[in-house]
């Protein structure tokens, strides 16, 4: 088999305007947009890190010398709203915990700004509604940062099974997870969006449907519960299961858990299994199936760079995004059936 590098992978239109680049404006200075997102934009072809946003005046500074940023592209939350008057920023990104997603993708689109935002997309799927009309209101594009949806490993796998080089799809099975030592993370509070079935659920939620190129019907099960109740407190899930229904009889099984690292794939075929492992890993995903390995090497952070660039080449060339608040809200859908069927120990219709 005749392997296309991820650049050739990712790189399938150039944008009308080739000399043109997007201004993005990350919004949420946290981990994943200072060592990820920030050092990504410097690898990006057709966007560039424009501003920022940030509620701790202290790495302003920082990030204007890093970075070559200017005062004027500089912004807190309480005077955000004027980024509406600033021509350099084209793409607001928000990095913010969950429970803000809602605020500042609303406040975006109605700036008139593109918008890219971190998963999970919100923590309800009437949150996510609210943001896909505003979105669809103010006649800007919203996507939602799955990074593997772009990624070289996972296009492989589901060409697999797209194409039934396998034969049918009967179970998939998937887990994503690592061990969370802090105790007073947003990933600790319930009001903030907290609890692992968002931070890390939604990961092997995606890995069920992309692997199985099928939407679950149904919770048939599920279980929330932790080992360390002192720190996820009043039943925020430390460690979640679920047995998922699709159709034609096919099931599915995830795992999530902030308690151990896990991170793995398998889709089980009429003719054989993929086992994808890692599924989700920054540095790159990696398995194998009886058609040969699937490995497409590439390095911290080129996936992050990837996405953008992809994204704003949709943008740019007036393309439906290829993540799109609609699929950020089917996840939460599904999450919000997880944890009604852990709640009443019933099958819940999704």
């Amino acid at each position: 088999m005749t392997y296309l590098t991820p650049y050739a992978l990712s790189a399938c239109v150039e944008p009308k305007n080739s000399e043109k680049k997007l201004g993005v404006a990350l919004v949420g200075l946290g981990y994943y947009s200072t060592d990820l997102l920030a050092p990504a934009l410097q690898m990006t072809e057709h966007c560039y890190l424009a501003g920022i946003v940030t509620g701790t005046p202290a790495k302003e500074k920082i990030w204007m010398d890093k970075y070559g940023i200017p005062e004027k592209n500089v912004y807190n939350y309480e005077n955000f709203d004027s980024i509406k008057d600033n021509p350099d920023i084209d793409v607001v990104y928000v990095v913010l915990p969950p429970s803000m997603h809602r605020e500042y993708v609303e406040r975006a689109a109605a700036a008139k700004k593109q918008v890219w935002c971190e998963k999970p997309m919100a923590v309800t799927a009437e949150e996510c509604q609210s943001m896909i009309d505003a979105c669809k209101d103010n006649g800007v594009s919203l996507a939602i940062g799955y990074r593997c949806q772009h990624e070289p490993n996972t296009l492989e796998y589901q060409r697999i099974v797209k194409e039934g080089l396998l034969g049918s799809v009967q179970r998939v099975e998937c887990a994503a997870g690592y061990r969370e030592n802090r105790t007073n993370h947003w990933k600790q509070k319930r009001e903030m969006g907290g609890g692992v079935i968002y931070d890390m659920g939604v990961y092997p939620i995606q890995g069920v449907r992309l692997g199985s190129n099928m939407e679950p019907i149904a919770i048939k099960s599920a279980k929330v519960w932790t080992e360390r109740p002192e720190i996820y407190k009043d039943g925020l899930g430390e460690i979640v299961e679920a047995e998922l229904e699709f159709p034609d009889g096919v099931t599915g099984w995830i795992k999530t858990s902030f308690a151990e690292n896990i991170n793995y794939l398998n889709i089980y075929c009429e003719d054989g299994t993929i086992e994808i492992a890692p599924f989700q890993a920054y540095a790159g995903n990696k398995g194998k199936s009886p058609l040969g390995e699937i490995n497409f090497p590439y390095e911290v952070p080129w996936q992050q760079a990837n996405q953008m660039d992809q994204d704003a080449l949709a943008i740019m060339n007036n393309q439906a995004m290829k993540v799109s608040g609609e699929e950020g809200k089917r996840d939460i859908r599904i999450v919000e059936a997880i944890l009604e069927s852990a709640q009443t120990g019933k099958r819940v219709l999704i």
